[in-house]
């Protein structure tokens, strides 16, 4: 005689429930009414019977010291109830008799632009939105005149239907849901002009939401109860409000800091000067030091976005680029020549960095570090 375990496909160790699914999964493909072969029946009493014994803990115990684990040798009904036919075949567990009219509505997901301002600051907005509302007119029954469901006549308020079908175990009763009610255990014979007896309609409706500051794209927001109304007139679902921040024109976002680039002469850069840029607090005044360099930065703190966790704003890194002037005519060419001269610039001549250098490309090489 086959191994119970290998018969079922289990380790020797495995758990009632363990035991209970194998089983489950071999009836589902070996069942007579599935396959009518004669080997194939053979089998469907091997993995029963396999399963009569260890589903049992008395049997399984015997099987296991040695024993064949079969009240009176056979394989009979004795620990193998009917109900573990029906389980096998449909699942187990689930839930028996009429499914409820009223059910909890799907919950909802729209996106909603900002802009980098928006965003920085928080603010207020006005949602229109469509979706399933309660009926008025029936105030969510689904039924006219102030009705009410019927008992269904095929079901008799039970919610499913049942066959009988023959095997080699006898008779098997199966359940499935009523088609006439769906499942439902009742059905709306005056239904609402309005919504077809669903309970609901679609409209657009209006919904304030309040957006924080310091939020960016993909930031979720929840809504509770703002979602479809469900059949039946059942409980809303949620909405969530998924944030997309747009592109600003000038300024570039890194988490909560702002980093915004300007360009300034040569002759301003080497002699220093104040300019103003615009910030999302207004113009505000930057001190260009003499002598600045193209890729010099100036930190302005506080001016960055808001700091959706936590409190503070980040910063705003302004990038400096010192532009060469082009297309020189006579006299301005002269006047360089001439500042080059008081420099003792040599036309050609030019200065190697060393790596330990702290200049342009000692600063490259620390960035990529």
């Amino acid at each position: 005689m086959a191994d119970l375990y290998e018969t079922l496909g289990v380790d020797r160790d495995a758990s009632f429930d363990d035991i209970k699914k194998a089983y489950r999964k071999l009836a589902r493909n070996y069942h007579p009414d599935v396959n009518p072969d004669p080997k194939i029946s053979d089998k469907f009493k091997e993995i029963t019977a396999a399963y009569e014994v260890l589903s049992d803990p008395d049997k399984r115990q015997n099987y296991d010291i040695g024993g064949s684990g079969f009240a009176g040798g056979g394989f009979g009904n004795a620990g193998f109830g009917f109900g573990d036919i029906m389980d096998a075949f449909f699942g187990g567990g689930q839930q028996r008799g009429p499914r409820p009219r009223m059910r909890a509505g799907q919950d909802a997901l729209i996106k909603v632009e900002v802009d980098l301002r928006e965003a920085t600051f928080g603010c207020d907005r006005e949602l229109n939105v469509e979706t399933a509302i309660a009926c008025n007119k029936c105030g969510g029954s689904g039924c006219a005149n102030n009705s009410k469901p019927r008992t269904c006549d095929i079901c008799k308020g039970r919610g499913e239907t049942q066959q009988v079908a023959r095997s080699i175990l006898g008779q098997v009763m199966t359940s499935r849901p009523c088609a006439n009610c769906q499942g439902l255990g009742s059905v709306i014979t005056d239904p609402c002009g309005e919504c077809a007896g669903d309970g609901r309609v679609r409209a657009r409706k209006s919904i304030p939401i309040k957006i924080p500051a310091g939020v960016e794209t993909g930031n979720r927001i929840q809504l509770s109860g703002q979602g479809e109304v469900g059949p039946g007139g059942g409980p809303s679902g949620d909405l969530y409000v998924e944030i997309v921040e747009i592109q600003h024109e000038f300024l570039i976002r890194e988490e909560n800091n702002l980093h915004i680039s300007i360009a300034i002469p040569m002759a301003a850069a080497a002699l220093g000067t104040m300019v103003n840029i615009q910030t999302l607090d207004g113009v505000q005044s930057v001190e260009i030091k003499e002598g600045t360099q193209s890729g010099t930065t100036v930190l302005l703190r506080g001016l960055g976005v808001t700091k959706l966790r936590g409190s503070g704003r980040g910063d705003l890194i302004v990038h400096i680029e010192v532009t060469t002037p082009t297309k020189l005519n006579k006299e301005q060419s002269e006047l360089l020549k001439n500042f080059a001269l008081l420099r003792n610039d040599v036309p050609g001549m030019v200065q190697i960095h060393s790596n330990n250098d702290q200049g342009f490309f000692g600063k490259v090489r620390n960035a990529f570090r």
